[in-house]
């Protein structure tokens, strides 16, 4: 099984292409503006370039991913991936006020599950049940 968050996704890209738009206006327009100040082609592409770094860091935001099946899960957040086995995970929760999802880990430790966002609502709840179905199938050996 495979969760993504649904609405993180669409605002980043939806954003991404938004910055991209702006640019490229502010680039058009660099040269046109009396300013006192000369502007090049090179500075064009560099404006451009900015803005494709700017758009690419928000585009970081759809990354989030989760894979699951009965022998783990492997979680994919904005920078980090991690894979856990069924058996080294106490429990998935979504506590109250939380934004997203998270592994309960021994130790008292957690791991956060960007891919299943508050937001998302019906999806988020519908993505923890399968996670609580698949950690139980796999705890109980059925």
């Amino acid at each position: 099984m495979t969760l993504r968050p649904r609405a993180l996704l669409i605002t980043a890209w939806v954003c991404a292409a938004g910055i991209m738009v702006f640019f490229a206006i502010v680039t058009y327009l660099l040269p046109t503006e009396d300013t006192g100040v000369t502007f090049r082609l090179v500075d064009q592409v560099a404006m451009m370039v900015i803005g494709a770094f700017v758009a690419g860091g928000l585009l970081l935001m759809a990354r989030p991913r989760v894979r699951a099946d009965h022998s783990g899960i492997e979680v994919r957040n904005v920078l980090t991936t991690r894979w856990f086995p069924w058996d080294g995970v106490l429990g998935v929760s979504f506590p109250d006020g939380a934004s997203s999802a998270r592994l309960e880990l021994p130790d008292d430790e957690y791991h956060p599950v960007l891919a299943v966002q508050a937001v998302d609502r019906g999806l988020a709840v519908r993505g923890v049940r399968t996670l609580r179905e698949l950690h139980g199938a796999a705890r109980t050996g059925g």
